[in-house]
């Protein structure tokens, strides 16, 4: 019998962990890993999300330096997205303001495609993430 790794979690670099990490948390109502909730005063290098289930969702590990995407621009690929549902358009609109309120920027819109409607941002360390209507 074939055996397969799983999926733990999705670690994104960020020159700012804590910063970023917050961002993921108000965003999608995680809460840290045990340990992770007090800022550490020699350095915030590795974080952890957990769902509200208790499964590690996404981490994040400082790195001196990051080149943000310049998607749509080809110059930067965005070598990695995170994709995310709401389940009506009203909803969208709701996350939009609440994405922006938290320090992410509009990078696409496509609300008004028919069968899909999405918009894709960038988090504040510039990683890309789409929000649509499933």
């Amino acid at each position: 019998m074939t055996t397969y790794p799983s999926v733990l979690q999705t670690v994104l670099d960020t020159t700012d962990a804590r910063g970023l990490a917050e961002f993921y948390r108000q965003l999608l109502g995680y809460v840290y890993r045990p340990g992770d909730e007090t800022p550490d005063p020699a350095g915030d290098d590795w974080l952890v999300l957990l769902d509200q289930d208790g499964h590690r969702r996404l981490a994040f590990q400082q790195v001196d330096q990051l080149t943000p995407s310049t998607w749509p621009d080809g110059a930067v690929p965005q070598q990695l997205h995170l994709d995310m549902t709401v389940p009506s358009l009203e909803e969208l609109l709701l996350q939009h303001d609440r994405v922006l309120e938290l320090g992410g920027r509009m990078l696409f819109d496509r609300i008004d495609h028919p069968q899909e409607p999405l918009r894709v941002y960038a988090d504040p360390s510039g990683h890309p993430f789409c929000i649509f209507v499933a």
